[in-house]
């Protein structure tokens, strides 16, 4: 009995593997290409970018909370990964159809380009069809090359069946005679080379090569030009010598820093301090070309300043804690900073603008960003006399880019979704009821002012402290208002009023600390602060959204014999 050795079922494995290698030769070169393209353009309507500024744009609110609690400042690079690890799979199945379908495969390449452009042009920040060439010219490389590619491999012949030569078995295949007559006695086994017509594994190699050799030449090309493009916005930011200050902050008050292991220092360092925003790519402003336009309802006299015209103008110089409204309970999102800037309402006011209390008839600020981002403040807190500021400066230096340079907006006593627009270059004026920010389309409050909250620093959750006397200490804050009181309760026992530090400025946060005698056991310590105005912190547990987080934080630890 014949045994069937054909080949074909283990040739058929080695096509597939190397049409998957196709496909992802051909979204590695799409990819590269429209990175190149977009140094042409501008760097955010390079597809990734633009699917997943599209992608932050259509999750749910809820979603992106969530985001923001698992994996925090890097959320950003956990979604860019994931597309790219969709792109990757997606590239190795198109690969594969193609093999079988090769121009379907193709078309499926193009396909990713149109999403790609669709998501670059409906970007807020999109202001030209031209955002849709990178995706498009990258997808027309990448579909072309996986044509050619799976083209090398030929096109597989089926082997000849007994119907066809009754003396060929299976596996072998009839010869015919020198006179070409059939000669069914003469059989030779079908080699894997004759498999597949035309399969030349040499040109394969040498053309898969030169695709990749290409596509990273592309890629390293169009990164280092769209590397360029921020140069002149990285030496402007170099050259920015800050004004002293018309009105500069008093020094911290003695006793407002507490020396206690593992409390947050009482100034946070620009390079730790928070940064929680929609943009993929960092904005990089060249302050020189830089323009703030102020226009919009009840301004009588339209403006448009350039970063010069700032720093001519007297700056202020204060203490402001910031919160961002994504903050749970005992949350990171929150930083003490010293900022430098004019006062946005003597920008207004030089505008003519009224605040609403005074019959203006506009009540909300709406700030743009230049990647597009809209932010919502009430007209009348940037104009009740708080220190409301278009920043220049943090620290003492320029802002850094991932905070905004050359200009932001600082608002104390506001969630920065509702006031502290980076990138700033565009001021309107107009109402509540005409307009809705980016996050108020989205289900967050249009107004929210900070509420009193206060974190356990130190001990952490699950700590193992010795028995004795434990330092328990943290930060509380309540801008605008001030703290009055913090206290402490260990498991449900009486509440006892911790030891608060000096007070810097009601706009600041304000740190405490407890001298706890602590028992061997497990035990849950709870924290609570009361602002200034006499209003507790509430114990009612709410989500972030739509105003931010509210409850008492708590952390629980096993005290050691």
């Amino acid at each position: 009995m014949d045994h069937d050795t054909s080949p074909m079922p283990l040739a058929r494995v080695p096509r597939l593997a190397l049409g998957a290698l196709s496909g992802l030769l051909a979204g590695y070169a799409a990819l590269t290409v429209a990175e190149l393209v977009s140094a042409a353009v501008r760097p955010e309507s390079g597809p990734i970018v633009a699917v997943g500024g599209a992608a932050i744009d259509r999750t749910p609110s809820g979603v992106k909370d969530w985001a923001i609690r698992q994996f925090g400042t890097n959320d950003k690079l956990v979604l860019q990964l994931g597309i790219l690890a969709v792109l990757t799979l997606l590239a190795l199945v198109l690969g594969i159809v193609a093999t079988r379908w090769r121009l379907i495969g193709s078309l499926g390449v193009l396909a990713f380009g149109v999403v790609g452009a669709l998501s670059a042009v409906s970007r807020p920040d999109s202001t030209s069809l031209q955002d849709a060439l990178p995706s498009m010219v990258g997808a027309l490389a990448g579909a072309g090359l996986l044509y050619w590619l799976i083209g090398r491999l030929g096109t597989p012949r089926h082997r000849t069946m007994s119907t066809d030569s009754p003396g060929a078995g299976p596996g072998r295949t009839a010869r015919t005679g020198t006179d070409g007559a059939h000669d069914p006695s003469v059989s030779s086994p079908v080699s894997p080379r004759a498999a597949s017509a035309g399969w030349d594994r040499r040109g394969f190699v040498l053309a898969a090569t030169a695709a990749a050799a290409t596509s990273t030449g592309a890629g390293l090309i169009g990164r280092a030009l769209n590397g360029s493009e921020g140069q002149n916005a990285v030496a402007s930011r170099k050259s920015v010598v800050l004004p002293a200050p018309s009105s500069p902050a008093a020094p911290v008050p003695k006793g407002a820093a507490l020396r206690i292991a593992g409390i947050s220092p009482f100034m946070t360092p620009s390079d730790d301090f928070y940064r929680v925003d929609t943009a993929l790519v960092v904005p990089k402003v060249d302050a020189t070309s830089w323009r703030l336009r102020i226009h919009g309802k009840g301004v009588a006299r339209e403006r448009t300043i350039s970063f010069d015209d700032v720093l001519k103008m007297p700056l202020i110089e204060r203490d402001i804690t910031l919160t961002c409204v994504s903050n749970e309970v005992g949350g990171p999102y929150v930083g003490n900073a010293r900022w430098i800037g004019v006062r946005l309402a003597d920008l207004l006011q030089e505008c003519g603008v009224t605040a609403p209390s005074k019959g203006g008839p506009a009540d909300q600020l709406v700030a743009r960003s230049v990647d597009g981002m809209t932010i919502g403040s009430p007209v009348e807190d940037v104009m009740d006399g708080r220190d409301a500021l278009l920043a220049v400066g943090m620290n003492g230096r320029p802002l850094p880019f991932e905070h905004g340079f050359p200009a932001r907006m600082v608002v104390p006593g506001l969630y920065g979704y509702v006031s502290a627009c980076k990138w700033i270059e565009d001021i309107e004026l107009t109402t509540f009821d005409a307009y809705d920010s980016y996050w108020v389309k989205r289900d967050w409050a249009q107004r929210a002012p900070i509420k009193t909250q206060s974190r356990i620093d130190t001990p952490k959750p699950f700590g193992r402290p010795k028995a004795g006397t434990v330092m328990v200490a943290g930060v509380a804050w309540a801008q605008h208002r001030g703290i009055e009181k913090v206290e402490l309760r260990v498991d449900d026992g009486a509440w006892h009023e911790a030891r608060l530090a000096a007070q810097d400025t009601r706009d600041t946060w304000r740190q405490w600390s407890y001298a706890w005698d602590a028992t061997k056991g497990n035990h849950t310590l709870t924290v609570r602060a009361t602002d200034s105005t006499g209003e507790p912190q509430t114990e009612k547990r709410t989500p972030t959204i739509p105003d931010g987080a509210s409850g008492w934080h708590s952390v629980v630890v096993t005290v050691e014999g």
